[in-house]
C-alpha cells in the first residue's frame, strides 16, 4: 500500500502537554491547539510512530484535525454519567490519573479514540484531502444485493484503508510493550475499528424511465459517527473484566459467570475508581451533583465536572 511521500520535517499543531504515565496514547496529543511543533517533539511516540509521524504529514494532520469529534462523541455519550470523558487543562496528560488506573472508561476512550482514526481517515481519502488514496478501488463493476443487481459506482469509503494504516500507527506503542495494560489497549483498539466498519451502509441511486430504478448505482458509506459511539457505548456497559491467560497471549474472564470477550467486546482489567471522591493528594476534588429520580428506585448520579485531575 502506498502512503504520502517522505518529507524533511513535519509540523503538526498539537497541544503542548507532557505525558504523565506511561500508559497514555502519545498520539492524543496531535489536536489542534495551535502549537506547531515537529515530529520529534510530539512526546512519547515510539520509533515506529515517528517514522510514519514524518512520512506521512497530511496523514497526521488529518488525524489531528478529528480528534475534536471523537473527544466531542465521548462526552456526548458520557454526558450524564459520573465520569464525563472531559479533558485536563494543557499542562497535565489528555485524560489526567484516569489512564494510570485499566478500567473500563479507559476501554471506552481506546476504542473510540481508534474508531476515530478509522473514521477520520476514510472520510479524508472520500473527499480527495489525502494523496495515497481516494475511494475504494475494488468496489468496482456489478454485484447484488436483496433487491437485485447493481453497478458500482459514486465513492465508496475506503475504511479498509483506514483500518490498515490505523493499526499500524495507533498500535504501534502497545506491540512494543506487550505486557498486560498494552494487550488490553491493543484489544480495545481493534474494536473500536471494528465498531466503525459494522455500519457501513450500502446506498443507491436509482435510474430509469420515470424513477422505475430499472438501474441501481450504488457505492459504500460510513454510518455517522453517532452509531459507533452508540455501539461502544453499549460495549461499556457490557465491558468484560479479564486477566492475561496463562500463555500471556489473551485473556480470560476474571468472574466465572462472565463470558468470553469476543474480538467485539471491551475489556478491562481493574474496577473503576469513585468519580466522586475528593483526592487531596492531588489537592483537586470532583464536582458532585446529587440528582434523585423517583421512578423504579431512587438513583444518585454525580457528575464530574472540569477537575478530572482529583480521580
Amino acid at each position: 500500500m502506498n502512503f504520502l511521500p517522505s518529507g524533511i520535517c513535519l509540523y503538526l499543531s498539537v497541544a503542548t502537554c507532557w505525558l504523565t504515565a506511561k500508559v497514555d496514547a502519545s498520539w492524543w496529543y496531535m489536536g489542534t491547539l495551535g502549537s506547531q511543533v515537529m515530529c520529534d517533539n510530539i512526546p512519547g511516540l515510539v520509533n515506529k510512530q515517528r517514522q510514519l509521524c514524518r512520512q506521512h504529514p497530511r496523514v497526521m494532520q488529518a488525524i489531528g484535525a478529528g480528534m475534536k469529534d471523537w473527544i466531542s462523541e465521548c462526552q456526548h455519550q458520557f454526558r450524564n454519567h459520573r465520569w464525563n470523558c472531559n479533558t485536563t487543562a494543557r499542562d497535565q496528560n489528555l485524560f489526567g490519573r484516569l489512564l494510570l488506573r485499566s478500567s473500563r472508561e479507559v476501554a471506552f476512550v481506546y476504542a473510540i479514540s481508534s474508531a476515530g482514526v478509522v473514521y477520520t481517515l476514510a472520510r479524508a481519502c472520500s473527499q480527495g484531502e489525502l494523496d495515497n488514496c481516494s475511494c475504494d478501488p475494488t468496489k468496482k463493476g456489478s454485484s447484488q444485493d436483496s433487491k437485485g443487481s447493481f453497478d458500482w459506482g459514486g465513492c465508496s469509503d475506503h475504511v479498509e484503508h483506514a483500518i490498515h494504516f490505523s493499526q499500524i500507527f495507533v498500535d504501534a506503542k502497545e506491540r512494543k510493550e506487550r505486557d498486560a495494560r498494552a494487550l488490553m489497549n491493543l484489544h480495545n483498539n481493534r474494536a473500536g475499528r471494528k465498531a466503525v466498519k459494522r455500519f457501513m451502509t450500502l446506498q443507491c441511486k436509482c435510474h430509469g424511465v420515470s424513477g422505475s430504478c430499472s438501474v441501481r448505482t450504488c457505492w459504500q458509506a460510513m454510518a455517522d459517527f453517532r452509531r459507533t459511539g452508540d455501539h461502544l457505548r453499549k460495549r461499556y456497559n457490557g465491558a468484560v473484566q479479564v486477566a492475561v491467560n496463562q500463555y500471556g497471549t489473551g485473556f480470560t474472564a476474571t468472574h466465572t459467570h462472565f463470558k468470553r470477550p469476543s474480538k467485539h467486546d471491551l475489556v478491562y482489567l481493574e474496577d473503576s475508581p469513585d468519580y466522586c471522591i475528593r483526592d487531596r493528594q492531588s489537592g483537586k476534588g470532583s464536582i458532585c451533583q446529587i440528582r434523585f429520580l423517583l421512578q423504579n428506585q431512587k438513583q444518585v448520579y454525580c457528575q464530574i465536572g472540569l477537575h478530572l485531575q482529583g480521580i
